[in-house]
């Protein structure tokens, strides 16, 4: 219900907005379950003169305790629409879907296979759907804290799929999975939340595929094709400041190009919306390179 009133919401903000938010959900085989998804179409998608026009995408993943509304019921939305009527980014499709707490990779123990959800099922369909440019170089991911990660590791094991890729306030642990154990022992909020998802122990070589950090010191010829982009807080509530320029770091030792900056702020909405113009600005910008 609350979805439904959401979209309607959406639907009657003034035209002045220009784009179009189109929320749907698709019935998932490899889940099992229905995925809700939100798309964000740029002002002439739907004008008769566009018809025959296919655009860029980006996927922009959430983080967690949001969902696929919330890049736009925050304001996302009109920050977009702004920077777009002030020809500061150009017309690209971005695309929002629903994760709940998965962190977007396949779960230790298999149950839940959300990574092989977005790259074998969802994009697929999406990109046969909506009139979208089916090639690597005008494919993106970026995401948020939870959907940092996901963002990062998506590109990171798969830079075939993405040529670009973004994250602010990546949800990237430093602790190791021992001491991540001993809070799950601890019967903390954090255990909690990992366990469904890496192992209760954690499964180590899991978890070290998924993470990355590890992923650029593993497939550093091939990330070097990715336009990277990440920035955080210097106050993050979670500490993810630490995993940010762990990873900043481990990008500099294999001469991996990228961008990463350290701001004042925390892990809080002001501080992404605050940012979400300059990662819109690098995802246009990118898309406008030629391939790498």
């Amino acid at each position: 219900m609350l979805r439904s009133v959401v979209c309607l919401l959406l639907a009657c903000i003034p035209a002045s907005a220009q784009g179009r938010i189109d929320c749907n959900q698709l019935k998932s085989h490899t889940l099992q379950a229905t995925v809700h998804y939100c798309v964000l179409l740029p002002s002439g998608y739907d004008a008769p003169a566009h018809h025959s026009s296919h655009y860029p995408v980006l996927y922009f993943l959430h983080g967690l305790g949001a969902d696929e509304q919330t890049l736009f019921k925050t304001g996302g939305w009109n920050l977009i629409e702004d920077l777009r009527q002030q020809h500061k980014i150009g017309d690209f499709l971005i695309v929002t879907p629903e994760a709940r707490a998965t962190f977007y990779i396949n779960s230790a123990d298999g149950k839940s296979r959300y990574s092989d959800f977005f790259l074998q099922e969802f994009v697929p369909y999406i990109e046969g759907k909506y009139r979208i440019q089916r090639d690597r170089r005008t494919r993106a991911v970026g995401g948020i804290s939870m959907g940092g990660y996901g963002a990062l590791r998506f590109a990171f094991a798969n830079p075939e799929m993405f040529s670009a890729v973004s994250a602010e306030s990546a949800a990237l642990m430093t602790e190791s999975p021992q001491q991540l154990n001993a809070t799950m022992r601890s019967g903390s909020s954090l255990g909690q939340i990992l366990a469904p998802v890496f192992g209760n122990p954690i499964n180590v070589a899991h978890w070290k595929e998924n993470d990355p950090v590890e992923l650029a010191r593993t497939n550093k010829s091939a990330i070097a094709r990715l336009a990277i982009y990440f920035i955080c807080g210097q106050d993050d509530q979670f500490n993810f400041e630490a995993g940010a320029k762990m990873l900043d770091r481990q990008l500099q030792e294999e001469n991996i190009k990228h961008e990463f900056h350290l701001y004042p702020g925390d892990h809080g909405v002001s501080f992404f919306l605050g940012h979400l113009g300059e990662v819109m600005e690098f995802h246009s910008q990118s898309f406008d390179q030629p391939s790498r």
